[in-house]
């Protein structure tokens, strides 16, 4: 891209610009201690970058257009000129009821897509009147114990206009289900229902816990959503594969790129032996990256992964289908960087975790609620948090041209080390037998878990400033509202339950689950039953127990 003669010549002058220029100002001032690495990774930060930076980039290899391999400027020839990002704020609390108002609130303020929190009973798979769910409904998403509750939590919201993300992933196929149920209801086609259902279950092994069955039953279930869907509902996307809870455990950039196409890689394989056409199935697979603080940093991030996912699905796969290629990504900023001190600080840290994504072609967006660190964001946290999109939609000028930081020597130049580090770790995985195996044995949350205790190590000894944490600190706090899950909203919930058993048709119920069984101990697709079942109005917990009871649970420490 550049010519050698004139990347000498630029080594030159830099050379000569350290002696004569920079050299006298540093001896009489200095720089600032602070240390120069990037935010997570560590690599050194240079003072200046040139040409010479970036001196084997190749334009139309390493950049290319837009639309076009290797997709570094963004999947879509128009990006944010064709039309804005999926504005999708992750909202679920309480009950259906009370979630439904917050979706039509968002709605009516301007959300153009829907993101659906389910409380920890839902995504382990329990009842609301389970013994392991006390104390725990509604608390950190909604209650979903049946189709009756999904049929609530949509009303009045018509499927074949919104998009729906869902962040569900044992039980997924559940959810799935109870998503296509009420839209047979509605009369919407199922090939128009759109948006997507999480369902991804290595970052459950490595980040979150929230499992049920172990690594080759979940693997089936993937799977068999991936058929059922590129089947019956080609515009849903059937997973979202997940490097934002790989972050949030206090992964590096890298280790989130490698990780989560890392996993992307396992389930592509596993789809594959099954007997799936990639090129079927792949432009149906989605992904989901974090936004952290360091802006130029997470830029870089969105735009090798993008780079890395084309040449994966390539080399390894032999795709040939351009949207098999794409990598395409929703965006959540960073839970784990808001802080409880100082509330505020926290729209600002929104606010550049937002401009990260958008410069890096993110296809839909999510930004937390200032008020996320300290309880579930009131309406008023989560009105600021969704006009800061709209903001930077409509005012900042970060959406009117396309990649705006492509050709930044300093962009480019980390976009390389974030590609070249994650392709090393990809490697390492391989050598291990790759991502089941390497989750198995502990090894990669061995890996997140070091640069996760490195990390807080720095915050505690103040290597590592947060504003208002450990630095500029105020001696006294504002008095916030927090919303909250009451007791009488879990005996409401468990009363709706009660009163749904009383009515359904028991036998059908029976039959439908019997069914289920059956499929489970067979190898036919197990959604099909599970869409049946839940028309019939069978529970989350009956029909994971049914699962439970034909695969087993998960249990690492015997996997060791």
């Amino acid at each position: 891209m550049f010519d050698r003669d004139d990347l000498e010549e630029i080594r030159s002058a830099k050379e000569a610009w350290e002696a004569e220029t920079l050299g006298p100002t540093l001896e009489r001032f200095g720089e600032r201690e602070d240390r120069f690495t990037t935010d997570t990774g560590g690599q050194e930060v240079k003072r200046l970058y040139t040409p010479a930076d970036v001196s084997d980039l190749d334009y139309r290899d390493d950049l290319g257009f837009p639309g076009e391999e290797p997709y570094a400027r963004g999947v879509y020839p128009t990006m944010y000129r064709g039309r804005t990002w999926t504005m999708r704020q992750y909202a679920g609390f309480g009950t259906a009821e009370e979630t439904n108002d917050r979706y039509h609130y968002l709605i009516d303020n301007g959300q153009t897509g829907l993101s659906v929190a389910f409380d920890l009973p839902t995504q382990m798979g329990y009842d609301s009147d389970a013994a392991m769910a006390a104390g725990e409904v509604g608390k950190s998403g909604v209650a979903i114990d049946s189709l009756r509750d999904a049929e609530t939590l949509f009303e009045g919201i018509p499927l074949d206009e919104v998009s729906t993300s869902m962040t569900i992933n044992a039980p997924a196929s559940v959810l799935l289900a109870m998503y296509v149920a009420v839209g047979d209801q509605q009369g919407v086609p199922r090939e128009e229902l759109r948006g997507t259902v999480q369902n991804d279950i290595m970052k459950e092994y490595i980040a979150r816990n929230l499992y049920i069955y172990p690594p080759e039953p979940s693997m089936r279930l993937i799977t068999d959503i991936f058929e059922f869907c590129a089947a019956e509902t080609p515009k849903f996307n059937t997973i979202s594969i997940s490097g934002y809870h790989i972050r949030e455990a206090g992964s590096t950039a890298a280790q989130e790129v490698a990780f989560t196409l890392g996993n992307g890689i396992e389930y592509v394989q596993a789809a594959v032996d099954a007997g799936l056409d990639v090129d079927g199935f792949a432009p149906q697979l989605s992904f989901f990256f974090n936004a952290h603080n360091n802006v130029l940093e997470e830029v870089a991030k969105f735009r090798a992964a993008r780079r890395m996912w084309a040449k994966i699905m390539e080399e390894r796969f032999g795709a040939e289908s351009a949207k098999a290629k794409q990598l395409k990504f929703h965006t959540q900023t960073g839970g784990s960087t808001l802080t409880a001190q100082q509330v505020e600080n926290n729209v600002v840290r929104v606010a550049y975790q937002a401009l990260a994504a958008v410069l890096g072609g993110t296809q839909s967006l999510h930004t937390n609620g200032k008020d996320e660190a300290l309880s579930l964001p009131t309406e008023e946290s989560v009105r600021t948090a969704l006009r800061t999109q709209q903001i930077l939609a409509h005012e900042s000028g970060a959406a009117d041209t396309i990649d705006p930081l492509a050709g930044s020597y300093y962009v480019e130049a980390l976009t390389d080390e974030i590609e070249a580090e994650a392709f090393e770790i990809i490697d390492d995985v391989d050598r291990r037998g790759g991502m089941l195996e390497a989750v198995k044995d502990q090894w990669v949350q061995r890996q997140i878990q070091e640069v996760a205790f490195e990390r807080q190590r720095e915050i505690e000894t103040g290597e590592r400033i947060i504003v208002g944490v450990n630095e500029y600190q105020v001696d006294e706090e504002a008095d916030i509202d927090v919303e909250e899950v009451t007791e009488e909203d879990e005996r409401r919930q468990v009363e709706r339950l009660e009163s749904l058993r009383a009515e359904r048709d028991d036998e059908a119920v029976d039959a439908a689950l019997a069914a289920l069984r059956d499929t489970a101990r067979g190898d036919g697709n197990l959604v099909p039953p599970i869409v049946d079942a839940v028309k019939a109005y069978a529970t989350i917990g009956e029909i994971c127990g049914v699962l439970r009871e034909e695969f087993g649970e998960y249990h690492p420490s015997s996997a060791v």
